[in-house]
């Protein structure tokens, strides 16, 4: 029988909050952390609004508990504050024989601190110390060496998708016994490479976001960190720590249909969810929510809404984007996305798609438009789609011994 993946633990930053306990706090006011940009330096500031972490770089040093120091960039600042919550969660202890592993993502690396000092790379060596910062995977050991992590580390880069995989990738390696727990997650700072990327792809709204709706207009950028601490059930016995839910699916899919448009009919996004699906056991009509990837792109939000339906016909779950909430985090989103998921089978909620005024012709079903408390929800399921066609669904579930 396969081995059972249970989550202990919990971290997240984001622009709505710097741990888990604000992150809920503002899902249940529906306070947003979209806004004007006010750190990063770049000439879009008054154009294009983001959902930036509220702390200066100074900030996120004291919130990562790491001196102030050259060689450390915001990304991986963000991903340990992150991570370090999510192992505190999980009441990590040294329990011989458990193998540990940290599964981190990122796609931007240590750009924002890169591209502020390239001239200085051409012309002096005064701030090589940030070349190394520059690959992703520096801001992977970086976390492993603050939480003593050395059995297992490795670095995921599938764009938007990227720590939905790193969960992925987490849970085969408990389930095929190779690791006994994991810290799996992602982490991905604001950069003006980033943004002018996306701005360059003419998918930037420069209001707030509104998946799902007639006239949406686009992404509202992100920034952030979440992980989650992935156990064996032998794992969890050893340590005793109290399981907050259950990762019972996941499924992923590679459709190539473009470099980064999502095929019009949804093929990969319909072939994640029912790989998903059919891995936990479940039925169709076990799925109580899903928190979709919702883009606020024309593109997306008409791929994805078909796969839905597709799958789950005249039965579609309530279905809600969160990223009026956070913005797009990227490589972060399928973490971020998972936590705030599993927080609504722990408060018995569903997140509202904020924003939403007007359904789309295209679809038959509209997204969840306020908060509904008091819900029965057992099993949720979260998309995250990349570029190229990276598409990763999860299943968690409440915990049944």
């Amino acid at each position: 029988m396969p081995r059972r993946i249970f989550v202990t633990g919990l971290g997240i930053i984001t622009g709505i909050g710097n741990n888990l306990a604000e992150t809920k706090d503002s899902l249940f006011h529906l306070r947003t952390g979209i806004g004007k940009i006010q750190f990063l330096e770049t000439n879009l500031r008054d154009e294009i609004p983001v959902s930036e972490v509220k702390c200066s770089l100074e900030e996120c040093f004291h919130l990562a508990g790491i001196p102030v120091t050259e060689g450390y960039s915001r990304n991986a600042l963000l991903g340990i504050i992150a991570a370090k919550e999510a192992y505190g969660d999980a009441q990590f202890g040294d329990f011989p024989g458990l193998r540990t592993g940290l599964i981190s993502a990122t796609t931007v690396g240590g750009m924002d601190r890169c591209e502020l000092y390239y001239e200085d790379f051409l012309t002096n060596d005064s701030r090589n110390i940030y070349i190394d910062s520059y690959d992703c995977a520096d801001s992977t050991e970086k976390i492993a060496d603050v939480l003593g992590i050395k059995d297992y580390l490795t670095t995921i880069s599938t764009a938007c998708s990227s720590s939905a995989n790193a969960i992925q990738l987490g849970a085969r390696m408990i389930r095929n016994g190779d690791l006994d727990r994991v810290v799996a997650g992602g982490t991905e700072t604001l950069t003006k490479f980033h943004l002018n990327g996306f701005n360059a792809l003419k998918i930037l709204d420069k209001e707030p976001c509104k998946p799902f709706d007639e006239k949406r207009n686009g992404i509202n950028l992100g920034e952030g960190a979440a992980y989650i601490v992935l156990e064996s059930g032998e794992s969890v016995k050893q340590s005793g720590k109290p399981v907050i839910c259950e990762l019972t699916g996941w499924g992923n899919s590679c459709e190539a249909f473009h470099q980064t448009a999502s095929s019009p009919d949804g093929i990969g996004a319909y072939l994640a969810m029912k790989k998903a699906i059919d891995m936990s056991g479940l039925n169709i009509g076990d799925i109580d929510y899903i928190n979709a990837h919702g883009t606020g792109t024309d593109n997306n939000d008409i791929s994805e809404g078909k796969a839905i339906e597709r799958l789950f016909g005249s039965e579609v779950p309530p279905v809600s984007s969160t990223k009026p909430y956070t913005g797009h985090t990227t490589s972060a989103a399928g973490a971020t996305e998972a936590i705030i998921s599993i927080l609504c089978l722990l408060e018995q909620v569903i997140w509202p798609n904020l924003n939403f005024s007007e359904p789309m012709k295209e679809l038959h079903f509209t997204p969840v438009q306020e908060l509904l408390k008091g819900k029965k929800v057992i099993n949720v399921m979260t998309n995250s789609f990349g570029f190229g066609g990276n598409d990763t669904s999860l299943i968690f579930s409440n915990y049944e011994p």
